[in-house]
């Protein structure tokens, strides 16, 4: 049986790396296309009044 103890390995600040480049949320992304729904929301709210 291993030892429950972790040591950091040679492969695990490749990965860390990796991670750091490629894993983040795309906020900017997200907050455009819920500023657009609003926008098509509104316009769509405003004409059907109209």
């Amino acid at each position: 049986m291993r030892s429950m103890i972790w040591h950091p390995e040679e492969k695990d600040q490749q990965v860390n790396q990796y991670l750091d480049q490629t894993n983040h949320a795309p906020y900017a992304t997200i907050m455009a296309l819920l500023v657009v729904g609003v926008c098509l929301f509104t316009f769509v709210v405003l004409f059907g009044i109209v």
